[in-house]
């Protein structure tokens, strides 16, 4: 044995590069993209192409230039950064935008980023009674700010909780996890200008990781570069805030069924291709990082009841060192056609389908170990699908379902101390809701009884006007699992399709903590809050699965959810490793 001060530095390079690899491995080809669609171009730039870090692949890149020179160019793009937590009510994280760094609400529901600026108005503002704004979180000072005479009307939630976010639409510099992106477009909400309550919780502004086709920003710009295209999106550029957002892509066309006469009539009218164009230069910011592989995942910590579980945490660019791809359930995105409301093929590749938001097919929903009905509000023939969104703080089903879950809980309340099991199946695989996240205290001074945090949405359309889910996956079910949202190739996905992998975090014992908790508890259950981070969590704890942990989940004399300490690692040696197998590996 070498002792370690006499180690060379080519040595440790090769361990760093063992235990990357060893961290990182491909699931099997259902679950991923095949190697070869790792190398291919997303459109025609080389550094927005899904190339995944794991690298058992040995094609190279249409790139001109050496083998050197393409090692050099294709150096990881990945990051990680801390999430804030806000009760398990909200959770943000930290966003440079100008010069400003701003904790915006993490949303996986929405596509755009809009941010409050100093900027301030009031509609109950008069000459003798100015506006008044004092915001209570970090806000955005528009010095470097460019307008671009459009303005954004962003609408949030259902007809039942719908709220809004208006402001002008511009671009400057941002950044998230040391990486950045330039003439990044997003809205600056003046303050006054949305009944959002973001502030309340220590947000300034909303970051949407949806796709660009529903982002309402991409949608005024694609607008205002085809003028003449009739719109019916910016036409009812809404007064009704209460609506659910859902993108119109009547305005189409596709150049292969126009005739000849008719092209000179429809030339200002965008084409499919055209619109593929827009995606990266005016579309949402995850897309533009340059990401090492097309994927960000997410974990939640808990902050109410039992503070702990998993780490709160946005990776980019690959998912957690320790958490193997080929543990995770994968599924495909509901993919809309035409008919439904989607984006039409290309030309040049007339089958693609294309996804509007994270929305995953659902096997069955299971309640204390039955299986719940279907909803007699949706049309037959539209399958069960559930938006994952982090940007809810509530799980959101049908009327009726949540209806008879109420039935069989025996009333809007239940004691705080019992377990319930809500459970979905995913990719067959069962995906429970943590016990301990469940429901909410529904007295201030009393644990006695709690209320349930799934509530009633509205049922999907079946004319192409909206969006197809049934059940909306909020906070309560993120915190118990590790979700990570697969881009694929936003252009052409059936190179490299759009997908979710799920693992879950939910201790078999979390039932008997949930009711550890509520016996220690006096006249409150637990709640705090933690403020979003300016840097990445170092993990000293991970689960058996090697998802980060906020501390160990471990009682005190309990040694059954397989808690394991690792060594402390951060973003500096997580990217410094990757880096160097990354490099070594492509100047074989």
């Amino acid at each position: 044995m070498v002792p370690p001060r006499t180690l060379t530095l080519s040595t440790f390079l090769l361990q760093i590069a063992l235990f990357v690899h060893a961290s990182f491995v491909l699931p099997p080809p259902s679950s991923l993209p095949k190697p070869d669609d790792y190398s291919r171009p997303q459109r025609s730039n080389c550094h927005q192409s899904p190339v995944h870090l794991p690298l058992y692949r040995r094609t190279r890149p249409r790139m001109k230039g050496s083998r050197s020179r393409a090692a050099r160019e294709l150096v990881p793009m990945m990051g990680a950064i801390g999430l804030g937590d806000v009760q398990d009510v909200t959770y943000n994280v930290l966003v440079q935008m100008g010069g400003s760094d701003l904790p915006l609400v993490l949303d996986t529901g929405s596509a755009d980023l809009w941010v409050l600026s100093t900027d301030c108005i009031s509609p109950n503002a008069s000459a003798t009674a100015p506006p008044t704004c004092n915001a209570s979180a970090p806000i955005y000072s528009p010095t470097t700010f460019q307008p671009t005479g459009l303005n954004a009307t962003l609408l949030y939630g259902d007809s039942l909780t719908g709220t809004h976010a208006i402001g002008p639409i511009g671009f400057d510099a941002a950044g998230i996890a040391q990486l950045s992106a330039s003439n990044q477009y997003f809205a600056a909400v003046p303050q006054g200008g949305t009944n959002t309550s973001i502030l309340q919780t220590g947000s300034s502004g909303i970051f949407g990781l949806g796709f660009p086709i529903n982002s309402i920003i991409w949608n005024q710009i694609l607008s205002s570069r085809f003028p003449t295209s009739k719109r019916t999106l910016s036409a009812r550029a809404p007064t009704d805030f209460a609506t659910r957002h859902f993108p119109d892509l009547s305005f189409l066309r596709n150049s292969s069924n126009l005739k000849r006469g008719a092209r000179s009539r429809a030339s200002s009218l965008p084409t499919v291709s055209d619109v593929l164009d827009t995606f990266i230069p005016y579309g949402p910011l995850v897309p533009r990082l340059g990401l090492t592989a097309p994927i960000a995942a997410v974990t939640l910590q808990r902050d109410t009841v039992q503070v702990g579980g998993n780490a709160g945490m946005l990776s980019l660019g690959a998912l957690p060192p320790a958490v193997r791809a080929d543990n995770m359930t994968w599924v495909p995105l509901r993919a809309y056609t035409p008919a439904e409301g989607g984006l039409p093929a290309p030309t040049d590749s007339p089958h693609e389908v294309y996804p509007m938001a994270w929305e995953v097919p659902v096997d069955d929903v299971f309640f204390d170990g039955h299986k719940l009905p279907r909803s007699n509000l949706s049309a037959p023939n539209i399958t069960l699908s559930a938006l994952i969104d982090t940007g809810s703080s509530y799980i959101r089903g049908p009327q009726d379902v949540v209806e008879a879950m109420s039935n069989v809980l025996g009333g809007q309340t239940y004691p705080c101390a019992h377990s319930h099991n809500l459970t979905f199946q995913i990719g067959g695989v069962l995906f429970p809701v943590d016990p301990r996240d469940f429901g909410s205290q529904a007295y201030e001074d009393s644990t006695e009884d709690c209320v349930p945090s799934v509530v009633a949405t509205d049922p999907p359309a079946n004319n192409g006007s909206g969006f197809l889910y049934s059940w909306n996956l909020g906070d309560p079910f993120l915190k118990g699992v590790l979700a990570a949202f697969y881009y694929g190739n936003l252009t052409y996905p059936s190179q490299d399709s759009p997908r979710m992998g799920f693992l879950s975090t939910v201790p078999p014992d979390a039932g008997e903590q949930l009711g550890a908790a509520v016996s220690s508890a006096s006249a409150s259950l637990l709640a705090t809050s933690d403020p979003a981070p300016s840097g990445t969590p170092s993990a000293a704890v991970t689960d058996a699965q090697g998802v980060p942990q906020a501390r160990p989940s471990i009682v005190s004399g309990d040694t059954s959810s397989g808690a394991t300490a690792a060594p402390s690692l951060d973003v500096a040696l997580w990217h410094a490793s990757a880096c160097a197998v990354w490099t070594a590996l492509w100047m074989v």
